[in-house]
């Protein structure tokens, strides 16, 4: 049965070379079988395919006679998977099954699948990342805070400023790389011979070198150090939530790019305040004749007591809102909530005299 080249590679008949070999690649990356979800066979159909309708007079025999114009010793297409990767090696596959990609060179059509092709200049090394905890107590956390953090990390060199150079030196281009900061590796793979850029290992991806290594550092650029850092803990930070410093993390060996410190905010508990997101809960204890009748009671807040006033009647386990007196939003300047959540106090003992009282009130109550 005649097989439908076209459709295989999703190009229409009247598709130029160029479609053709775009769809190939399109096809051959989505299939191949080392990528996941890589489906051999039709990998296979896509490479039968490419073979006919890159070839001009294939194409032509093809569009003519559909694709049984080669069976009798031509294409033929019965090539496995090993077919491929022994002729990728540069050896010979089955029957003589050949693989032409039409002079284009395999690391090119596979070459993103692998990480090969050219880049840039390469990045330099950057230096990593600090994490740190810094405890606060709740109003700190409330309100926001300046903490001293002590940190001993890879730090920039004092005597060569980083760049690993004995003061006075020259840098000069790297000998190695040319001054580009990266090399050419060749790497042997079963597609053929892949050709991958890396950082040159001579000048750390920098391009140049000092002509004497500092004697300090010993050219690294980075020595360890202990430092003091103040940071400055915004309003409203919760447990969990971290601060991020660009740039002052550990310094990078030949001068890179530093890492970044992460201060991470623990609070404290409080025996007084209980926070959920921003909004502040304590309790506040009344007696009874309180809730019957109301009254005005003080309650401590974050910014020091305030004065709350009952209203009658009111209810054990009721929430009283105290507008503005939570905790400020985080980046913004508006605060939120404090409720304070009512128990009325029911004595366990009482005189004789409050009960005799009591009794009488019993049936207006």
């Amino acid at each position: 049965m005649s097989k439908d080249y076209y459709k295989i590679l999703g190009v229409e008949k009247g598709s130029t070379a160029d479609e053709i070999k775009k769809a190939f690649k399109k096809s051959a990356m989505q299939h191949h079988p080392d990528r996941p979800g890589g489906d051999e066979k039709k990998f296979k159909e896509a490479n039968e395919a490419y073979q006919v309708l890159s070839d001009a007079d294939k194409r032509t025999k093809y569009d003519q006679y559909g694709s049984d114009f080669e069976q009798q010793g031509g294409f033929g297409g019965g090539a496995s998977w090993d077919d491929f990767m022994r002729q990728a090696r540069g050896g010979q596959g089955n029957g003589g099954f050949q693989f032409d990609f039409g002079g284009e060179d395999l690391g090119d059509i596979f070459g993103n699948m692998f990480g090969g092709g050219r880049t840039g200049r390469s990045k330099q090394t950057r230096g990593s990342d600090i994490q740190v905890d810094v405890e606060l107590d709740f109003k700190e956390a409330a309100f926001g805070v300046e903490k001293q953090i002590h940190l001993r990390k890879q730090s920039a060199c004092d005597v060569c400023s980083g760049t690993g150079g004995e003061p006075g030196s020259k840098m000069e281009k790297c000998s190695t790389c040319g001054g580009q900061g990266q090399v050419a590796q060749n790497q042997r793979t079963f597609l053929g011979t892949m050709q991958n850029i890396i950082t040159c290992p001579n000048c750390q991806g920098r391009g140049e070198k000092p002509s004497k290594k500092c004697k300090h550092c010993g050219g690294d650029g980075v020595v360890a150090k202990s430092s003091e850092i103040k940071v400055k803990i915004p309003a409203g930070i919760n447990t969990g939530e971290s601060l991020r410093l660009s740039g002052y993390g550990e310094a990078a060996p030949h001068g890179g790019q530093s890492g970044d410190l992460y201060v991470r905010a623990h609070i404290k508990p409080n025996k007084y305040f209980h926070r959920e997101g921003f909004d502040v809960y304590t309790e506040a204890e009344i007696n009874f004749p309180q809730a019957v009748l109301g009254d005005k009671i003080e309650v401590e807040t974050i910014d020091g007591p305030v004065t709350l006033t009952i209203p009658e009647g009111i209810e054990s386990g009721q929430l009283m809102k105290m507008k503005g007196h939570g905790i400020s939003h985080l980046g913004r300047s508006t605060r939120a909530d404090h409720f304070v959540k009512i128990k009325i106090r029911v004595p366990k003992k009482i005189s004789k005299e409050v009960k005799k009282k009591l009794e009488e009130l019993k049936g207006d109550l």
